[in-house]
Formats: structure tokens, sequence, C-alpha cells
């Protein structure tokens, strides 16, 4: 069983639903499935009828892979550090507080935590922008090395792999709202 399938399935909205939602409610059900980049749902918006929830995947990582290298580096910029001053503060938003959480992030230890924000601010330094890791898919230790290691690459390399675990963000947070078996 994988943690999508775990929430029950009568909240899960079904594929003719999404299809038939108004342009705000799209945008107010869908608008953070790329963090705070409610501008993604409303160009995903336009792409309706959806057959299934991989169409509608499909159509937020299509956006996502159009942009310059400057739309994926600002769309990486509207995320949270991990382990960062907002989770210390209870600022994130529902999803990533969720998602930082099942990756143990809110267990670190106090090196752990000194380490995360020294390669976290390393990292944004070099970038200019926040490191993005599919935390669901992730736990701390492989985290922490993933930014480690990430931060040997170019810039460029690491706009396109950010939006890539953006993408998988984005996959993830889609089956906590579609019914995943749902068809037209």
């Amino acid at each position: 069983m994988t943690e999508h399938d775990k929430k029950p399935r009568m909240s899960l909205k079904p594929i003719s639903v999404v299809n038939s939602m108004s342009y705000e409610d799209f945008i107010s059900i869908f608008g953070n499935v790329i963090e705070h980049c409610s501008l993604c749902a409303a160009a995903v918006w336009r792409d309706r009828p959806f057959s299934d929830i991989n169409s509608l995947h499909k159509s937020f990582c299509q956006f996502a892979d159009e942009l310059p290298i400057g739309g994926k580096e600002g769309i990486l910029r509207l995320h949270p550090d991990l382990a960062g001053r907002l989770a210390m503060s209870g600022g994130l938003t529902n999803e990533s507080t969720k998602e930082q959480q099942s990756a143990g992030l809110n267990t670190l230890s106090d090196q752990e935590k000194q380490n995360m924000h020294h390669l976290n601010q390393q990292y944004k330094q070099k970038f200019g922008f926040p490191f993005v890791i599919c935390a669901r898919e992730n736990k701390k230790e492989a985290i922490l090395t993933g930014l480690e290691r990430r931060l040997n690459n170019s810039g460029e390399t690491e706009a396109v792999t950010g939006v890539e675990e953006v993408k998988k963000i984005c996959r993830l947070r889609l089956f906590d709202i579609v019914d995943s078996s749902s068809k037209l």
C-alpha cells in the first residue's frame, strides 16, 4: 500500500468533478500542488478535460518543463528551506509540514539542524533558490546527503533537477486530491 492509498477514497475527487470545476474552484483546490504557485494551476485549467490523474499531472509537468530557466528558478524560490525557519515557527503550508514530517525533518538532532542550516545557506548562496527534494520519497539522512552532493551541480543543472523534484511533489499532492482510479 502506498502513502496515497491510505487516504479514504470518499474524500478524493473523481476526475469528472475536477473537469467540471470552475476556474476559481480549480485554483483554490490545485493552487498549491506546486508550492505557492497558483499560476501553474491557472495555466493547467485550460487543458481540461483530463482523462485521469496522469493526464492532469502531465499538464502540470508540461507547464513546468516549458518554462525558461528563470521561470524554473522562480518556482524553486517559492519553496521553503527544508527544516528551516518556517518549519520551526509553524509557518509552512499544511502540505509542506506533512511532507517534512514524513521525512523525519521534525526530529533532527541539534547537530543535524546545524548541518542542514549550514548546507541550506551554502546552497541558496550558490544557486539563488532553496534546495528542493521530494521529502515524501526520502528520509532525513538521504536529504542531507543529497543536499551535499547537489551543491556540486551547475546552476542550470540544479534548476532542472529541482523542478524534477517539484514534479514528484506535485504528483503526490495530486494523489491526495484526486481519485486515481477515476477515468473519463
